[in-house]
């Protein structure tokens, strides 16, 4: 491997654009791309600053100069793609969800665990200095007891319908698509900034529109625009979560409040150059800036000075720094693996059961990725 990993990147939209922005600011080149089809690679390739269009996935994936693979497909591809990458002996980056289904992200857990490769998920939110900030003064005891966690993650790029993408589709975008696409999200943020677990959820799933027009016509959709859910935790709090990809005007407006009995500490993604820590006595508004935030954590991700806020690429571009950081030996505090995706499908499985039974589920354990695919082999053995 080169003094400094070489990335691959498998996909041509949005994300992969995000992910080519990252691997640069990485000190790091993207040697191939590679999307659909050969002519959608070199378009990609001239666009991105790749150096070669591979002819296929698995092409990319077997070349000399690629040590980390980024998967930026299609949701129902992930699984086979993030295999190959491991049994190849490469580090691997995969978009969430890790897969659509529990037993295949276990099983990609236990892969890699077994392989000894780096894994990351692009559980971002965990980067922005306001978080880490927040993360640090809570598990200092600075909040005192936690109690009530809540929260939204609202959108609005599918409100309309005539609005439509590859997520509405069940076999593309997986069984959930708001909770599974940026609830999990909120999840993942919750449970690393507090150090609680939610242990039991009850939930409800919504759908603005019954059908979605593409190209001219109107089609039945399957997957939810919308979920709702109370939770509770391994720590003794309560929470809730409110999802939406159709809240006109709330563009990317993940949002959360974790409340002690000492002090609650609240952010705002599409505010993200303040962090509020709210107090019996005074509320305070802190400016994220190296000179402002008092914790190691908020510091060492805060490059800007106050008043230069850091965003969504910039979290990415930290995310993208650690994994390569592990690729090359060290140990990035707070980097989300394929555990933390192996946890994502089973927060999602959990909200689609108590939707559909309409009562409390209780979150299947994380645990030892291969004592998890036995317990998933055994409840798909009870089903049938």
């Amino acid at each position: 491997m080169a003094s400094t990993p070489r990335a691959g990147i498998i996909g041509t939209g949005f994300m992969g654009t995000v992910h080519s922005h990252a691997v640069r600011a990485a000190g790091s080149t993207v040697s191939a791309v590679a999307g659909s089809s050969q002519a959608s690679a070199e378009a990609a390739a001239a666009r991105l600053g790749a150096g070669a269009a591979a002819e296929s996935p698995e092409a990319l994936i077997a070349r000399d100069d690629v040590d980390v693979v980024h998967i930026c497909t299609p949701n129902a591809t992930h699984a086979d793609l993030a295999r190959k990458a491991i049994a190849a002996g490469k580090a691997v980056i995969c978009e969430k969800p890790l897969a659509t289904s529990v037993e295949d992200a276990t099983e990609l857990a236990y892969l890699a665990d077994q392989a000894g490769v780096v894994t990351a998920v692009p559980f971002v939110y965990r980067f922005y200095p306001a978080v880490r900030e927040a993360r640090d003064r809570i598990l200092s005891g600075e909040a005192g007891r936690l109690w009530l966690l809540h929260g939204s993650y609202l959108q609005d790029w599918l409100a309309g319908a005539e609005a439509t993408n590859w997520r509405v589709d069940t076999k593309l975008g997986g069984a959930s698509r708001a909770f599974g696409d940026i609830g999990v999200h909120w999840c993942d943020l919750m449970e690393f900034t507090t150090g609680h677990r939610i242990t039991r959820i009850i939930a409800r799933t919504s759908r603005a529109y019954e059908q979605r027009e593409t190209q001219g016509t109107l089609s039945s959709v399957a997957t939810e625009d919308g979920a709702t859910l109370i939770f509770e935790t391994d720590r003794g709090a309560t929470g809730s979560l409110v999802v939406s990809q159709v809240s006109p005007g709330r563009k990317n407006r993940l949002w959360f409040s974790f409340d002690g009995t000492e002090a609650s500490f609240s952010f705002n993604q599409e505010r993200p150059d303040t962090l509020r820590i709210g107090r019996p006595d005074s509320s305070s508004d802190v400016p994220v800036g190296p000179q402002t935030l008092s914790t190691p954590g908020g510091r060492r991700y805060a490059k800007l000075p106050p008043g230069h806020p850091h965003g969504y690429q910039d979290s990415f571009n930290a995310f993208v720094t650690d994994t390569y950081a592990a690729v090359q030996g060290q140990e990035p505090e707070g980097l989300p693996t394929f555990r933390d995706g192996l946890r994502a499908a089973l927060l999602t499985e959990a909200v689609l059961t108590s939707a559909a039974h309409h009562a409390w589920i209780d979150v299947r354990p994380t645990g030892n990725p291969h004592e998890t695919l036995e317990s998933s082999s055994a409840v798909e053995r009870q089903k049938q």
